[in-house]
Order: structure tokens, then C-alpha cells, then sequence
């Protein structure tokens, strides 16, 4: 695209904005939003207050104003008027000067009283969310602009690095516009008016903000709100009472004020607002699943999730974007400890609350934040190109499991969120399937399915979202690919050609048939117009700011000035998170951002020559696009005279092989290919019901970390191999997983349970679809533990199999062996070693219903399971043939007996024999490590007759850590020679060995161990791949 095309592009989104804006000014000013085909205002539905759709955001204080204003003070910048008249910039100021007429300046005084009201004070119930994003926001964005905090190319106010007051808040000097208007900060004044109405839905015990809140009478409906549990002062009328109000919000409303009200306490030196926001984002992400997601519907009450569902779209969209954006906004920005203090203040509308940590007021933890939601989101909502193409799933909170396969237009946000985070190749991905989507419907329905390739539920409207362009906006500004020119230039065609109205841009009530709903959302003018535009800026001195500003999820630009830092400069040892003893330079181990693809030879552009386009167009089922060829367009009446209208507008695209459509040919390389759609390698595995099988719906039991089988007649197992691994001699593949059992959707770390047992009845040795291997490398030890004098007779389980259903062991340290060292045929295999690690598979199945009767008070052992590795080389005896230790029972406790119960405890065993009646007598000898080679050992142990009472296994305790592994990390011991004795004869009889980790703590249970069995591990492998969820017991 060439620059005069590019600026032509500019050109009409800027149009664009200014017909909407004039049309709302004429027909619908002071009101909150334009009804574009009625050419009128629309209002709050004050008949229905249960309209929420219309009255969470219209709260009848000019909303489409306040969120224009930011918009233009962006045109400003680029004023495509001439005779030195800046059309923008006058508008601005205009609005800024209208806006005050209406409200007032937003001081205490005559000044404050306004034509509508003074201030804020309106009686309209309201959503937290919308309010502090498009209300807040959009105030606290223009005036950063009018005071130049934020750039206009050419307007230059007064300095305002003086302009402080005593109590730290910002004291605008006044500022002479050539309109005659006498800016001193009225818009800062008006924000915090308009956010300290907001406060009273903060009173809740959980931090979490109540939903709505009323701008003139706080939060009366809300009657467990601590503001109304006082009778005399109590908000709540009678008549309120006898109806509850809902408080469910969600993790995106609740978690997504810190940009707007971090910027506003830096602004006024009133530290309540940031605050507030950040003990709300907290609480939310305190709440998290076992899995690192949070939901979508959230209690502001109690806390607790409403709703089992999660994804990265409507509900849960922002919280993300902000754990992001406050990283990079409050950078460079910690607070002072002189402003940790409990926050109280003596009028109605206060919030006496206490600060959160010192940890989470900064930077770094929102980022980590973030990093952990990412790295969730990746292993449990996103599905790879073996789905066709990658895109994201609704899950389960708890477990990961996929729920429904549909994609909201607000999850469209996410590709320009992965591009400012560094991931560059996930974001063009995800943003290549939207694109598609985009190109096949000429917008985007507000929700489509994956799996049907059709809209979902009926979900057909789009009114004018901006996160599709805003994604595309930040994927140029990363990669400086001209392929997303062509994207904004295809969704600008679309709105033009579709969405004109003579008053004004409609929104679309079926994508498909291109019928038309009579409303202009606010955020059409305060972001969709603004990213279009700022896409075709590339020399917008926005696009060219190095500061830590940020959009906020309105469009807002923020940014926490700098003057307000160099005030506090002088404290710099007093601030948070800020030590000046740490000179260290650890910028090598920062993070950095990813260079843009390389082009190939001879082309344009790489996202136009990625081998993988057409998997999302598949997807996207782009060739059921409808055919448009006699579509006609309303602009078609008024393109000859108006001046936002081209005939180009008026056709519908003509090629639906690629896409954008607007995408010239030559941009696509002349030798480029599409790669092979990967096969998703997926069966299923039918058990049919044989004679004695439990059939019914108690032969599948739900777990805490998956399914436990009771029987397997009719169980169908769904497999899908996608679970990548690395083979001993380096290459790599996929391991199957159960996906699936009998319709019940798996999440990706959750298992499938079967009893050796159950399995052995219906497992056929020779069956390549499902066959039972014994791992070669590891084993489990069973050890009944001695009581202490003093014990509690009652004392559970060392390891409580109960508790730990949702989290680990910690009954010891987790010893891990790698996996790459087993290459090497002397060296050991890598196979996992960890404390308890039966627990992990076997007692997490342990789950105790809540009618369960309370467990039998019977005596019995603490046991320990303990995990052994088996050593490599020509000296290996086999392990005894003896049954397997049963594992703990329904309450935890131990099952049935061990085979061994007489245990000699030695050291190292390196410097003499041990005396002959150690091995006659002894079941089991357990050795220290070191000193000595396993061999000799082994050596120094006596020969003896072979007996049920005689030696059975030596057990080898490991203190140490391996050289050159991490901690906890261990090689299988390598046998040298074969055995013999101590004279140096070969010993008939080898002996079995195995190798512990653990040092002490190991060492100390084998001294109290009263008995000794063993546990083998078994695993089951699909067509000679393993599974790698599937769990024999």
C-alpha cells in the first residue's frame, strides 16, 4: 500500500468518525447515545429498569462525548483540514467546554452547578464497569491531553510540573484555549466527581465491587451491603427490600478498574481509588482454579464462582488485558511507603479498607500475573493446528475440559494483547482465523462455533466492536506487515458499505442479512474510529511516544505522568518494590520481544505467504461465503455528494479464495504454498459388557484429579494423540491421551484410574490398541511406619490421601529424574522419582462424600509410599515375585499386609562385611549411599540360603544431588560386573536392589518401618504410543 494510499485510507476514518460525531452533536446531545436511523438521542429505558443491555452504560451524562473526547485529541494530531484552522482540536476544546456547561467544573462551588446537574449527581443505577471505563476513563483521558501529558502534534500548554498542591493533588494551571475557555482541570475534577459516586460498591467483604450502583443514592438495593446494615443510616428502603438484587459480577468488571483509578489517585494524591481497584483485581485472582483460570461469573458477596465455564471472551476478556496493562502502566511508578496507611475518611461515601500487600502494589507481580494466566490459557483453552487451526475453547474451571467450541467478538482482543506481550506467532495465528471470520461475514457475529462452522445460539449482531481493528492495530505496529493495512482496509470498506446511516453508523442485527439495529454505541466513536485511524498513522505521535502509556478496554489512552515521579524522586529508597543496595544488572535475563517474521524472497508480506492462511479460511469455512453480487448499498443515494463515500464502498468483495479480500495479488509471492492440514490422530476404544461386570452409573466415579473406573463393561474410551514427548534417541512425538470417556470431556491434566485388577480382566496381551506395560524403571515402596511413643492411637495417614486430592505432596521433596539421560546405555534411564508419588497417583482418588460415614476407628499403621528407581547394567537381579501392596482405602487408611517385616538398617556398608546372620534373617537391608560403588555394596554382603525369611531386596538411600542435574533429580545406579561375594566368586543367588531419594527423611522412615512391600508401576500404551493420562493401579 502505497503512502498516498495509506493516507486516503486515514482519510476516510477520519470521515467516518466525523459523521458519527456531527450526527450525535445535532440529533442527540446532551443525551447519551445516537439512534443513527430515527436521528434521535437515545436514552436510559427508565420504564424497564431491568433493561440492563441499555442501562448498565447509559447513565444520562453524555456518554458519547466524554468517549469522543480522547478521539479527538488523537485527530488533532493529523488535521486533514487546511488554512491552518485544526478541525479536531477545535471540536475538542468545544466538547470540553460543552461537556462543562452540562455538569458543571466539578468544584463545590457555583461554578460546579451545571444545566443537567452538578457534577455527576444524577439519579441513574449503573454498571461499576462500563461507568469507570467509558466515564472515568474517557474524562481522565482528555485531560491528560489538555494538559499535554499526552501528545498533540503542535499544541503546547503550559508547563504543569509546579502544579501540585499540599495534599499532593494535581493543581492545574489555567490554560487559555482560542475559544476563550479557561481550562484548569475541570475534566479531572468532573472524574473523580464521577468515580467517588462509584465507591459505595466497594463495601463488600470480598473486595469484590458490587455490580451497579446507583450515581445519586449509592447502593440502597444491595441490602447486605455494610452501608446498610446500620438502622438509622441505612441506604435501604423498604420497598427495595423485599426484592433482591443480583450480585454476581464478573472477573473482567471486577478486576478491570486498576488503569482508570491508578491514574486518577496519582492525579489527586487520593490513594482510596487505586487501591480499591487493586483489592478488587486481587480478590479476583486469589479465587483462581487449581489450574491458574479464573470464571466468568463471580459472588461480590461471598466470592465464590457462579458459573463452572471459563474462556478468554465476554467476562473474563480485560481482567487479562489489565494484569498486562498495569504492568506496563504502573512501571516506573511505585508508590511511596509513606502512603501505606489504612485508608478513612469520614463522609458517607468512604471506604475504610486497608491496602494490599506491598507485593501486589507492584509492577512486577501484575506482569507475573499475567505470564501465569498466559501459560494457563496455552495448556488448558487453546487448541493447536492439529484442530485444523489454532483457536480458543470454553472450559471447565477446575478441571480444563473443554465445554463449548464457540469464539465471541470480544475475544478478538486477544491476538493484539499476545502481540504487545512478545508472542507474536500465537498472536498472527489467532488473529488469522478472525480475519477469515471477518472476511466471511463482512463483520463479526457476536458469537460463531468452531465445531459447526455456523453462528452460535442465534448470536448474529455486531454493533461496532472495536477488537477485531484494535488486534489488527497492534499486530502493524509490531510487525509493520502491510497485509493488516489490507485487514483495516477491508473492515472500513465493510462498516462504510454496511453500516451508513444519514444520521449516522448503525450496528448490524444479523451479520447475515445485513439487518440493521438504531443504535451507535459510544465506544464506535471512542475506539472502533480511533484504531482505524491510528492504523493508517504510522507517524501519529502516539505511535511514536516511549513512555509507559496504555489503551485502556474503552480505547483510552492513560499514562501516570512523569512529573508526578520526579516529585517523589527524593523518596526513591521509601517506595515499594524499590531497593538501592541492588546495583546488580539483569537486563541479559529480561524478557524480549520477538523479532517480526523474515520475508520470503521476493515478497511483500510474510503473514500473506504463511503456509498455514488457508487452514484458517477451512476453518473459518470461508467458502460458504454468500454471494453479494447484487447487494445494494444505502450509500449508493448519497455517494455522489458525500464525503466519506467512494465507489468502492458500494461493491461487494468479488473473490472469497483469500483474504482480506482487499488483499491485492501481488502481495501474495507467485511460488507460495499452503502445508498440509494435520490429521488429528484420534480413535475410540469400546469395552464391551462381558459376565460379572458392574454395568451402571456407579462404574464411573468422579476423583479429585479425574475418573476412577470400577468396571469396564461398556466403558468407550475417546483417544487423541497430542501430547508431545521426546524418545530416548532424541526425536520427538506425540503420546495418545484420553480425551474422552464415555462422552465425558477430559481436561488435559486430568487421568483416567483403572485397578490392575479391573484391567487385567478385559486386557488382552496381544491387543496393540490397548496393551498393559510394567515400567522397567520405577516401582513404589509401601512402608508401615512405626508408631512414636505418644502417638494419637487415631493419627491418620502420614500423607493425608485426602487433602491431597487437589494439591501435591508435600510430605517430602519431589525427586524427579530427567529424561534425556537414558540415551546413554550406561548411564541410567530418566525416569520421575518422588516422594509419595503413589499418592499422586493412587490417593488422589480418595475422595470422602459429604453423607459418608465417618471412618472406623481401627488400628492400624501410619504408611508411607515411597518412590524407588531400579539400577541398569549387567549386575541387575530381578525384583521378587511377590504380590503387589495394596494402596489406602476409601478413608485413607492402609490395605491389607506387606510381604516383609523384618529390616536391617545399615550405613554405607563399604569398609566390611556385614555378619552373616544380617542376610539369613532379614528380609530387607537398607544402605546409605557414598562412599563406595553399588558393586561393592553389594559385595560386602554375606552369602546366604535363599528363603521366604532371607534377604529379598537392598534398598540404597540417596543424600545427594546428582552433579550436573537440579535438585532432586536422580541417575538409575549402574551395575558393573555381575555379582559376587566378598572372595570374589559369583553369587548363585543376585541380589535385587533398588535406589531411593531423600536423604534423611527416607533414612528415618526405613528405621521406624515395621513392614516393607513393593508396588509396581504399570502404564498402558494405544498402537505401541503411550497414553499419557491413563493410570494403572
Amino acid at each position: 500500500m502505497t503512502d498516498g494510499e495509506i493516507k486516503a485510507m486515514r482519510l476516510e476514518a477520519e470521515h467516518m468518525f466525523y459523521h458519527g460525531f456531527d450526527n450525535y452533536m445535532k440529533h442527540a446531545f446532551p443525551e447519551d447515545e445516537l439512534k443513527p436511523i430515527s436521528c434521535g438521542p437515545l436514552t436510559r429505558d427508565r420504564a424497564n429498569p431491568a433493561h440492563i443491555e441499555l442501562n448498565d452504560a447509559l447513565g444520562n451524562y453524555s456518554l458519547t462525548l466524554i468517549d469522543s473526547l480522547s478521539t479527538l485529541a488523537i485527530l488533532a494530531s493529523s488535521p486533514s483540514t487546511v488554512g491552518g484552522k485544526n478541525k479536531a482540536l477545535t471540536y475538542f476544546q468545544k466538547g470540553v467546554g460543552a461537556l462543562v456547561e452540562q455538569y458543571g467544573d466539578g468544584s463545590s462551588g457555583d461554578a460546579g452547578m451545571g444545566k443537567r446537574a452538578t457534577g455527576f449527581d444524577v439519579d441513574s443505577k449503573v454498571q461499576v464497569f462500563e461507568t469507570v471505563i467509558r466515564g472515568v476513563g474517557g474524562l481522565l483521558s482528555a485531560h491528560l491531553f489538555a494538559v499535554g501529558d499526552l501528545p498533540i502534534k503542535d499544541y503546547h500548554p503550559k508547563d504543569q510540573r509546579s502544579s501540585q498542591n499540599a495534599g499532593g493533588a494535581e493543581q492545574v494551571l489555567s490554560i487559555t484555549w482560542p475559544n476563550g475557555f479557561v481550562y484548569d482541570g475541570q475534566l479531572l475534577r468532573l472524574a473523580q466527581d464521577l468515580a467517588r459516586r462509584i465507591l459505595p460498591a466497594f463495601h463488600t467483604a470480598t473486595g469484590i465491587p458490587y455490580p451497579r450502583v446507583n450515581l445519586r443514592h449509592g447502593v440502597p438495593f444491595y441490602a447486605n451491603s455494610p452501608l446498610n446494615q446500620n438502622t438509622e443510616t441505612s441506604q435501604c428502603q423498604a420497598a427495595q427490600k423485599s426484592k433482591a438484587e443480583l450480585t454476581e459480577t464478573c472477573s473482567a468488571g471486577a478486576g478491570s478498574l486498576i488503569l482508570e483509578f491508578s491514574t486518577l489517585s496519582r492525579l489527586t494524591g487520593d490513594p482510596r481509588y487505586e487501591q480499591l481497584a487493586k483489592r478488587a483485581f486481587w480478590s479476583v485472582w486469589e479465587r483462581k482454579s487449581s489450574i491458574g483460570l479464573v470464571g466468568a461469573g463471580i459472588d461480590a458477596e461471598t466470592g465464590l464462582w457462579l458459573s463452572g465455564y471459563t474462556g478468554i471472551g465476554a467476562g473474563i476478556d480485560s481482567f487479562y488485558e489489565y494484569a498486562h496493562k498495569a504492568s506496563v502502566l504502573l512501571s516506573g511508578s511505585p508508590l511511596r511507603r509513606d502512603q501505606c496507611h489504612n485508608l478513612t475518611e469520614g463522609t458517607p461515601t468512604s471506604v475504610h479498607t486497608k491496602m494490599v500487600s506491598e507485593e501486589q502494589q507492584t509492577a512486577e507481580a501484575f506482569g507475573r500475573v499475567w505470564q501465569d494466566s498466559h501459560a494457563s490459557i496455552k495448556r488448558h483453552l487453546y487448541r493447536g493446528d492439529m484442530y485444523i487451526h489454532p483457536h480458543y475453547v470454553q472450559a471447565d474451571l477446575y478441571t480444563g475440559a473443554s465445554r463449548a467450541f464457540w469464539l465471541d467478538s470480544l475475544s478478538a482482543f486477544y491476538p493484539g494483547l499476545l502481540a504487545t506481550t512478545g508472542n507474536l506467532e500465537e498472536a498472527t495465528e489467532t488473529h488469522l482465523l478472525a480475519t477469515a471470520l471477518w472476511t466471511r461475514y463482512s463483520a463479526l457475529p457476536e458469537r460463531w462455533s468452531t465445531s459447526t462452522g455456523s453462528i452460535e445460539s442465534g448470536l448474529s449482531w455486531w454493533g461496532g466492536r472495536p477488537e477485531f481493528i484494535e488486534s489488527t492495530y497492534h499486530l502493524y505496529r509490531v510487525t509493520r506487515d502491510p497485509w493488516y493495512l489490507h485487514v483495516g482496509e477491508m473492515t472500513l470498506r465493510d462498516i462504510k458499505r454496511r453500516c451508513w446511516t444519514k444520521c449516522g453508523w448503525a450496528g448490524l442485527q444479523d451479520v447475515r442479512s445485513g439487518d440493521l439495529s438504531d443504535r451507535m454505541e459510544s465506544f464506535f466513536l471512542g475506539e472502533t474510529t480511533k484504531y482505524l485511524f491510528l492504523l493508517f498513522d504510522k507517524d501519529h505521535p502516539l505511535n511514536k511516544l516511549d513512555a509507559p502509556f496504555v489503551f485502556s478496554t474503552e480505547g483510552h489512552p492513560l499514562i501516570i505522568p512523569r512529573r508526578i515521579n520526579e516529585r517523589s524522586s527524593h523518596s526513591r529508597s521509601r517506595q515499594i518494590g524499590v531497593d538501592n543496595t541492588d546495583v546488580s544488572d539483569d537486563s541479559q535475563d529480561a524478557p524480549t520481544c520477538p523479532l517480526p517474521p523474515a520475508m520470503l524472497p521476493l515478497s511483500i508480506s510474510a503473514t500473506a505467504a504463511r503456509a498455514d492462511i488457508f487452514h484458517a479460511a477451512n476453518l473459518a469455512r470461508l467458502h460458504l461465503m454468500p454471494t453479494r453480487d447484487n447487494v445494494e448499498s444505502p450509500l449508493a443515494e448519497y455517494s455522489r455528494d458525500h464525503p466519506s463515500i467512494s465507489i468502492s464502498d458500494v461493491r461487494s468483495p468479488s473473490n472469497y479464495t483469500y483474504f482480506p479480500w482487499t488483499l491485492p495479488l501481488e502481495l501474495i509471492p507467485h511460488n507460495a504454498t499452503s502445508s498440509k492440514i494435520t490429521a488429528r490422530h484420534t480413535f475410540d476404544i469400546t469395552f464391551p459388557a462381558g459376565p460379572n461386570m458392574l454395568v451402571g452409573p456407579g462404574f464411573l466415579q468422579r476423583v479429585g484429579n479425574g475418573i476412577l473406573v470400577n468396571s469396564m463393561g461398556g466403558v468407550r474410551l475417546g483417544m487423541v494423540q497430542d501430547v508431545p514427548f521426546e524418545t530416548d534417541d532424541g526425536a520427538t512425538g506425540k503420546e495418545y491421551r484420553v480425551q474422552a470417556i464415555n462422552n465425558i470431556l477430559l481436561g488435559k491434566d486430568e487421568r483416567i484410574f483403572i485397578a490392575k485388577d479391573t484391567a487385567s480382566n478385559v486386557v488382552h496381551p496381544l491387543d496393540p490398541n490397548f496393551t498393559r506395560v510394567r515400567d522397567t524403571s520405577m516401582l513404589d515402596l509401601v512402608v508401615d511406619v512405626q508408631r512414636i511413643e505418644g502417638e494419637a492411637q487415631s493419627q491418620e495417614p502420614t500423607s493425608d490421601p485426602v487433602n491431597d486430592i487437589e494439591t501435591s505432596s508435600t510430605s517430602g521433596p519431589e525427586l524427579v529424574l530427567d529424561s534425556s539421560i537414558s540415551a546413554n546405555p550406561e548411564g541410567a534411564s530418566n525416569m520421575k522419582q518422588a516422594f509419595n508419588s503413589l499418592l499422586q497417583h493412587v490417593a488422589s482418588l480418595i475422595v470422602v462424600p459429604s453423607s459418608a460415614p465417618p471412618p472406623p476407628n481401627i488400628e492400624h499403621s501410619p504408611r508411607e509410599y515411597v518412590a524407588a528407581i531400579l539400577p541398569v547394567g549387567v549386575g541387575v537381579a530381578p525384583l521378587p515375585d511377590v504380590d503387589d501392596a495394596l494402596g489406602p482405602d476409601i478413608h485413607g487408611a492402609p490395605q491389607g499386609d506387606v510381604v516383609w517385616h523384618s529390616i536391617y538398617i545399615t550405613n554405607e556398608n563399604c569398609k566390611s562385611k556385614l555378619p552373616a546372620s544380617v542376610p539369613k534373617d532379614h528380609q530387607v537391608i537398607v544402605i546409605k549411599r557414598g562412599g563406595c560403588s553399588f558393586d561393592e555394596k553389594l559385595r560386602n554382603i554375606p552369602t546366604f540360603a535363599p528363603s521366604k525369611s532371607s534377604l529379598q531386596l537392598v534398598i540404597v538411600v540417596s543424600f545427594e544431588d546428582e552433579p550436573g542435574l537440579p535438585s532432586g533429580w536422580l541417575v538409575r545406579p549402574l551395575l558393573e560386573s555381575l555379582q559376587t561375594t566378598a572372595s570374589g566368586l559369583p553369587r548363585h543367588n543376585p541380589i535385587a536392589m533398588v535406589m531411593v531419594g531423600g536423604g534423611d527423611r527416607s533414612y528415618g522412615i526405613f528405621e521406624r518401618a515395621a513392614g516393607l512391600g513393593i508396588k509396581r508401576r504399570y502404564s498402558m500404551q494405544a498402537q505401541g504410543v503411550p497414553i499419557n493420562n491413563l493410570v494403572i493401579l
